[in-house]
């Protein structure tokens, strides 16, 4: 909620903020916000009380995100930036693709950075120091298929041997 005052020169103007009131001679124009506490729909009971609310999808891959250790995650980094890679691939070629992966993808990516770097924080490691460790860690990464691509390989594979068992 958004409130105006003016106030002409020599009147006092009383505002309030939570329970306190304060006075003073303000001269001008005072442009304020009354921010309000939300409580989501689906946390308000039929009775008009807010109920619990669950954990959110976000707060829980975090959760899951800081229980892996710093090598599974940079294994996942990798393996989501190759996801990303045939993403950009399918796009390119005009196949069909869920447009959204690209925005999951990242955020995931995202949040995987995120934890690793308060790791680093917590270790006292600094700027500097973290960005020469990230491109030597770049440098070090060995190129592999992702997992999608396993996975059609793999079903490939299956095919070609269910039909050599047929024709044999």
């Amino acid at each position: 909620m958004l409130s105006l005052s003016i106030a002409s020169p020599g009147t006092a103007v009383t505002f309030l903020r939570g329970n306190t009131s304060t006075s003073s001679s303000f001269h001008g124009v005072r442009i304020s916000h009354k921010a309000s506490a939300r409580v989501p729909a689906a946390a308000i009971s039929s009775y008009g009380k807010p109920s619990v609310v669950m954990m959110s999808k976000r707060e829980a891959e975090l959760k899951d995100i800081r229980a892996k250790t710093t090598e599974e995650l940079n294994e996942e980094v990798i393996d989501l930036k190759g996801e990303l890679f045939m993403l950009r691939l399918q796009k390119s070629a005009r196949n069909e693709f869920k447009s959204s992966e690209f925005r999951r993808m990242k955020k995931q990516v995202a949040r995987i950075l995120t934890v690793r770097r308060e790791r680093e924080i917590e270790e006292g490691i600094g700027k500097r120091l973290s960005r020469k460790l990230d491109r030597q860690w770049k440098k070090s990464i060995v190129v592999r298929p992702p997992p999608s691509l396993k996975k059609l390989q793999e079903e490939e594979a299956a095919e070609e041997a269910a039909e050599a068992a047929k024709s044999a």
